[in-house]
C-alpha cells in the first residue's frame, strides 16, 4: 500500500489533525543513505514530521525544512517537504551503531529549526532547544513555544528482522484557540488512554483508523487524503548552479586540474558528472 497523508477537523472544528502512514517513504531513505537501524529510526520520525507538517503549509510553493543539529553521534539531520505529500531528507552521520530504539541517545541535546519558505523575501526560522532528542517531543515542544499551539505529536518506526522497514508513520493532533476546556480535558485524557503509535502501527492500522481510535467521539471529519512519498528534486541544471556560486579562483584551481567531476546530491545521492568544458563555461559567466 503507497504512503498516504491525510488531514481534517474534529470537536467542530476545534481541532485539527494530520496523519500518515510513512512506511515507504522511511524504507527508501533507508535504501538510499545506508542507514543503521537507530539512524533510520531518528531519520524516519523526521521525515514523517516533515510530511505532516508539510501538509500545514496553504500554497503549492511553500516549503517547509526541519534542521536538528545536535551532540549525539548522529550530527544532524536534514528534512525539507512540501504541501503535496513529497518529503526528502539525509543524515550526517548514517552509520551510527546503537540499539534502534535509543534515538534520544543518537540525538542527544541539540537545537531544532523550523525554517518556513513561503515565498517571502527572508524565510521564517523559528529556533527551539531539543527536549528529549526522541523527535515526537521535541516537535511538541517547537508548537508550544514558538507557534503557541498546543499539540499532540507521535511518531513511530518498526523493523522487519533484516532491519527493514516494516512500518512507519505518525499523526499531530492540535487545538484550535476557541477550543473549549471540555474537549481539551475529554481530548487530554484520551490521548492518555490510547496505545502507543509504534504499538498502533503493529497491529497494522491505518491513519483513518488510528485517527478513529483517538478522535472518533469527537466528530472525525476528513478533509484531504493524497500520497506521501521520498522524492527528490535535484537536476543538474540546480547542481550547475551550486558549483556556479564558487570563487573564480576556485573555479579555476578545479579546471587546472585537467579532469572532469562528480557531485552528489545529499538528499538522493544521484550522482552529476561535469566535464572541463562545463566548468570553463561556468567560470566565463562569471
Amino acid at each position: 500500500m503507497a504512503d498516504t497523508m491525510i488531514r481534517g477537523m474534529a470537536a467542530n472544528k476545534q481541532v485539527r489533525f494530520f496523519a500518515c502512514n510513512s512506511t515507504d517513504t522511511v524504507e527508501k531513505a533507508r535504501i538510499t543513505h545506508h542507514t543503521s537501524p537507530v539512524v533510520t529510526n531518528a531519520l524516519g520520525r523526521l521525515l514523517t514530521g516533515g510530511v505532516l507538517m508539510g501538509a500545514m503549509c496553504k500554497n503549492d510553493t511553500d516549503k517547509l525544512t526541519l534542521r536538528i543539529q545536535c551532540q549525539g553521534p548522529i550530527s544532524g539531520m536534514l528534512v525539507t517537504a512540501d504541501a503535496n505529500g513529497h518529503v526528502k531528507g539525509y543524515v550526517s552521520e548514517p552509520e551510527v551503531m546503537l540499539p534502534a530504539n535509543d534515538v534520544a541517545k543518537a540525538v542527544d541535546l541539540g537545537v531544532l529549526s523550523v525554517i518556513k519558505d513561503i515565498g517571502l523575501k527572508e524565510p521564517y526560522v523559528g529556533d527551539t532547544h531539543l527536549v528529549s532528542g526522541e523527535i515526537a517531543e521535541d516537535l511538541t515542544y517547537y508548537f508550544a513555544t514558538s507557534d503557541q499551539i498546543p499539540s499532540s505529536v507521535a511518531l513511530g518506526v518498526l523493523f522487519n528482522d533484516d532491519t527493514s522497514v516494516a512500518n512507519a508513520g505518525g499523526f499531530i493532533i492540535q487545538l484550535m484557540p476557541f477550543t473549549s476546556d471540555e474537549v481539551i480535558e475529554k481530548l487530554e485524557n484520551k490521548i492518555r488512554e490510547i496505545a502507543s503509535v509504534t504499538e498502533m502501527l503493529e497491529q497494522g492500522m491505518t491513519p483513518e483508523q488510528i485517527l478513529e481510535e483517538i478522535l472518533g467521539d469527537f466528530g472525525l471529519e476528513i478533509s484531504d487524503k493524497i500520497p506521501a512519498a521520498f522524492e527528490c528534486d535535484c537536476s543538474k541544471e540546480r547542481v550547475s548552479r551550486a558549483i556556479s556560486t564558487l570563487s573564480k579562483k576556485d573555479l579555476d584551481s578545479i579546471i587546472n586540474d585537467g579532469e572532469a567531476i562528480e557531485v552528489k546530491c545529499q538528499f538522493c545521492n544521484k550522482a552529476y558528472h561535469f566535464d572541463v568544458d562545463e566548468l570553463k563555461e561556468m567560470c566565463s559567466a562569471k
